[in-house]
Order: structure tokens, then sequence, then C-alpha cells
């Protein structure tokens, strides 16, 4: 899939994003295994903007450092989504590649109606019962781990199907990320949201367009009968 525009803001996002990390590695500000999420977050979102299917083992490595990084924090509803990822992954990794008509590719659509309210009610369902559960298990920023992994959720879902509306769910996840990881002292991965927040606009930007290219109409062949003769 060739980007427009906006590929070259993407592509100098991943590359700072990887930047970034190592200098913070470098500088003691940030742990190793910290360093492997941050990087394979920013190529995981970075191909999944391209449409790539290879977003999807690229995820499952993100998702494995972070579980750890999670737990570590006391964030255990984002710790436990991790797993959720993990299982969601591998079903979107099979739906991207055969979830089309007559189990070809999926192409970039918009969420109907019944799924879209479907989703809303399972991710408002989802966040009052771990509000309910976390503070049991210990948890901190409580209602905050609990709207985020459940938005988390409906995002992943929605991506997992190739909507368009996943891009939305995204960028709510990431304003709140951001400020909650830097009161968590995760700054690299604050950072690193940051920059999901800003690659998430890209990819909705992108994959809007993408949907509008596929509702055009293709170019009628010309009739062979059609023959212009010259007078």
């Amino acid at each position: 899939m060739r980007l427009g525009r906006d590929a070259w803001l993407l592509g100098a996002l991943t590359v700072a994003a990887c930047a970034t990390a190592a200098a913070l590695y470098g500088a003691g500000r940030a742990s190793a295994l910290e360093v492997v999420s941050f990087v394979t977050g920013a190529v995981c979102v970075w191909l999944t903007v391209k449409e790539n299917v290879w977003n999807f083992p690229v995820s499952l490595a993100n998702v494995a450092t972070f579980l750890v990084v999670f737990a570590r924090a006391r964030l255990l509803a984002d710790a436990g989504l991790q797993v959720i990822y993990f299982v969601l992954t591998l079903i979107g990794w099979y739906q991207w590649l055969y979830g089309g008509e007559g189990r070809t590719k999926l192409s970039v659509g918009r969420v109907p109606r019944p799924e879209a309210a479907l989703v809303a009610l399972s991710g408002i369902a989802l966040t009052a019962g771990l509000y309910v559960l976390l503070p049991r298990l210990g948890g901190s920023a409580v209602f905050w781990d609990a709207l985020t992994t459940s938005l988390s959720l409906c995002a992943q879902w929605l991506l997992n199907r190739k909507y368009v509306e996943n891009w939305y769910c995204w960028i709510a996840v990431d304003v709140v990320y951001v400020p909650l990881y830097l009161y968590k002292g995760l700054y690299l991965t604050s950072l690193l949201y940051a920059v999901f927040l800003c690659m998430a606009t890209t990819g909705l930007i992108e994959w809007r367009r993408t949907w509008r290219r596929q509702r055009e109409p293709a170019a009628a062949p010309p009739d062979a009968f059609d023959v212009v003769v010259p007078v």
C-alpha cells in the first residue's frame, strides 16, 4: 500500500521514537525492557497504519514485554490486558489474512451501527466491572486504568475487523495514557504514547483516504465496439 503525503511524518515519528528510546537507555533513565516495549510498539503502530499484516507478530513481542512493565508498575488491568491482547492479536492476524469475502484479505471498512452500539455497551460494562474489581486487587489509578483497558479492548476489536473507527478509540486511549504513565513514573512509556497519539491521528487520516478510494467506482474499460471512424 502506498501512503499519502503524511508518510514522511509517520516514518519520522517512528525513527524519532526509537532514537529517543536508545538515548534514554544510554542515560540510565529507562530499563532495557521498557526500551524493547517502546521500539516494538512504535514499529507495530507504523505497520498498522500502512495496513501491513506484519504488525501482528511485532505486536505479540510488544505485548509480552509490556506485560512485565505494567505488572511492575502495579497497573494490574493494563497487565491483564496484555494477556487478552495476545489472544486478540492472534485472532486479528487470521482475520486480516482470511476474514474477507471468500476467505480473502480484509479491506478497510466502517463499523455498522449495531456493532458499534454493541462495542460501546461492552466498553461501558467492562469499565464498571473493572472499577469494582481493581481496588480489591491492589491496583492504583483505578478509574483511569479501568477506562483505558476497556477502550483499548474496544479499539483492538475494531482494528481486527479493519474498521476506520479503531483509530478514534486509540486516540482517546492515548490522550489518557500520556498523563497516566507520567503519574506512574513511566516516562519513556508516556513519551511512547505521545508518539502513538500522533501516529494514530495519521492512521485515521490514511485509513479514511483508503476507504474513500475503495468506494470510488472503477473506471469503465472502453467498449471494443465503440470505435470512432474518421470522416
